[in-house]
């Protein structure tokens, strides 16, 4: 193979793997927010369209993930611990 030609093609597959990973990512957020959307709504609060979804750090502890969940019609901020219902606390 002419050097020229690998290194197109070598171009080629780095551009699809990034695309892959920039995908993946997106397609993680995308999933996290539904996740919290479908928890929330199982739990009697309305979430429209989730937006997005954002890890509160500083209130999150090693068993303890609290998320702030941005829907089209309100904001929630979500505590979960494994193996129990989630604390939903809306802040708007």
């Amino acid at each position: 193979m002419k050097d020229g030609r690998w290194i197109f093609l070598s171009a080629l597959a780095l551009v699809d793997v990034l695309s892959v990973g920039r995908a993946a990512a997106q397609d993680a957020a995308e999933t996290l927010q539904g996740m919290l959307a479908i928890q929330i709504r199982s739990q009697g609060f309305v979430c429209d369209k989730a937006l997005g979804a954002i890890k509160d750090t500083k209130r999150s502890k090693p068993d303890l993930g609290v998320w702030t969940l941005k829907c089209s019609n309100a904001t929630y901020r979500i505590s979960r611990a494994p193996d129990m219902a989630a604390k939903v606390t809306p802040l708007e």
